[in-house]
């Protein structure tokens, strides 16, 4: 019969549906209570308690045990083999020796040692209960994590003083609800607040969403409406500012180290979960948000003009707790000690890890440029804008190539990164061409226009390689007289080589040039015809 209920009720209900009722069962819940919340009727709940063996709570706060459902007509009897009450039942488990000590501490370490690390009260009570055995209720540690708290000693945060123009600090915040001009809806929006340490003024910006570039676009902003930049930034460790976290030596984001750079100012990253580094700028992202919290804007520039409007009566306006000044007069004080400004906004590009491919170049933006020599299949930084292309050393930072920027598909090299065995191109050979000699020159060019790029390149350089075995001197020779001839011909100027090297042309030797000229003559003849 037991195994026909509980086959009944597994096809019924879920087994997650089944853990979440005996969870809140053993929470104390009542029947009525269990019910509004799994919207599972009473008696499946009542069945599936039972079958766990935790005690039935009615409505009325009665906990109903197996004995307590049978009738018993002696109300002395009933009251003492009945635990109605639940508090009794919490010191039926407590230790012995003292019945007023919480059933929590026996296991007063764990619990320490779980809300140290920042766990949740629930968590450690399911632990307990899984791990423990641990029979008292989720209040009961609820009760006793309280007791902890109140008698731990906590750290004193001492309040970190700043000379004039020496520090900042940046975070994000949570900002109002802005309608999207592209969807038409109302989307979160982000609050991006910088503080300057010594007079605690903060310049409050609003954004759609976050990136390196917008990252690096509002600090210019605030450093703009300040009029000048402090020297150090103290920032948290979001990947759009750090690239890794590290106390000793950080990766700062190269976009953001550069517009710092260009603005004279370093960044430093506040330690991992340490908030207190940068507790200024920590309160006024709090302020910000409280005063923005519950508002609705139509654009994003009306939210700005409304929080500007706030800063500038209010937020400026106050007497700093700290201080005990005005932010506005100490922000007057402070304003000559920041670092003059430069006359130029900061360039923006976009960058990335980029691998250089067995030819010696890399592809951004799918155009290709080369790469120094001995970079091949290693991994550079690559960073490009509108009008060039910088290849910049991952471990030095420094600067390898600038590429004008080239079109898709194109290619881009330095002379001397070029590949011996890469063969030139038409304009180079004709370059090489024309330091041998104006005849050379004129050959080479009639070459490529007669035999086109594909096979003339390959003739032209046979041509120029005879340089090489007679002499400049003799090819430029050659080549005037088969300009002279109407033959410019790589078989022609050889076989005038190497049948007249430097003496006067005799009849014999003249008649294997005669010969390659009449064939020459007989495939121009062709060549015409077929055109023809």
């Amino acid at each position: 019969m037991r195994n026909a209920l509980c086959a009944e009720m597994a096809n019924v209900l879920s087994k997650q549906r089944k853990l979440e009722i005996q969870a809140l069962g053993r929470l104390g819940w009542s029947l009525r209570k269990i019910e509004e919340a799994t919207g599972v009727r009473r008696e499946t709940i009542s069945k599936y308690l039972k079958a766990a063996g935790i005690p039935v709570r009615r409505a009325r706060g009665r906990s109903l045990s197996k004995a307590a459902s049978e009738a018993i007509t002696d109300s002395s009897k009933a009251a003492s083999e009945v635990i109605t009450d639940s508090s009794a039942l919490e010191r039926q488990n407590s230790p012995a020796h003292s019945p007023s000590a919480s059933a929590c501490e026996p296991h007063r370490e764990f619990i320490e040692d779980g809300l140290a690390k920042g766990r949740q009260m629930m968590s450690i009570w399911q632990d307990l209960v899984d791990d423990r055995d641990f029979a008292g209720k989720y209040s009961s540690v609820q009760r006793f994590a309280k007791k902890l708290r109140s008698t731990n000693i906590s750290d004193a945060h001492p309040v970190i003083m700043t000379a004039p123009g020496e520090e900042a600090q940046s975070d994000y915040g949570q900002g109002p609800m802005v309608r999207d001009p592209d969807s038409g809806k109302y989307r979160r929006t982000r609050l991006f607040v910088l503080t300057l340490g010594n007079s605690r003024k903060s310049v409050r910006l609003l954004t759609y969403k976050s990136s390196s570039k917008i990252w690096a676009q509002l600090h210019e902003r605030a450093f703009r409406r300040l009029g000048g930049a402090p020297k150090l930034v103290v920032i948290d460790n979001l990947k759009e500012g750090v690239l890794k976290p590290d106390i000793i030596d950080p990766k700062i984001n190269p976009l953001f180290r550069d517009l710092l750079a260009h603005y004279n100012c370093t960044a430093l990253p506040a330690r991992v979960r340490d908030p207190n580094r940068k507790g200024k700028v920590e309160s006024a992202v709090r302020g910000g948000q409280d005063k923005l919290r519950g508002l609705r804007f139509e654009s994003i520039k009306e939210a700005q003009a409304y929080l500007d409007r706030w800063e500038s009566n209010w937020a400026d306006t106050r007497i700093h707790g700290t201080t005990k000044r005005q932010v506005a007069a100490m922000f007057a004080e402070e304003k000559p000690f920041l670092t003059p400004l430069p006359i130029e906004t900061f360039t923006y590009y976009e960058y990335g890890k980029r691998r250089v491919h067995l030819d010696g170049f890399v592809e951004v933006a799918r155009a290709f440029y080369g790469a120094p020599p001995g970079w091949i299949g290693r991994e550079l930084h690559a960073q490009w804008d509108e009008k060039f292309v910088r290849l910049v050393d991952p471990t030095t930072w420094e600067l390898l190539r600038e590429h004008l920027r080239s079109a898709p598909g194109k290619y881009r090299i330095r002379e001397e990164d070029r590949s011996r065995k890469t063969p030139p191109g038409v304009p180079a050979l004709l370059a090489r061409a024309e330091r041998l000699g104006k005849s050379v020159h004129i050959v080479a060019k009639a070459i490529l226009e007669y035999d086109g790029p594909a096979p003339g390149i390959r003739r032209v350089q046979g041509t120029l390689g005879l340089a090489k075995k007679y002499g400049q001197g003799p090819l430029e020779k050659a080549c005037a007289f088969a300009v002279q001839s109407g033959v410019t011909n790589y078989r022609f100027i050889k076989s005038y080589l190497e049948h007249a090297p430097s003496e006067p042309i005799t009849l014999k030797q003249v008649h294997p040039l005669i010969r390659e000229l009449s064939q020459y003559q007989q495939l121009l003849e062709q060549r015409i015809q077929g055109d023809s």
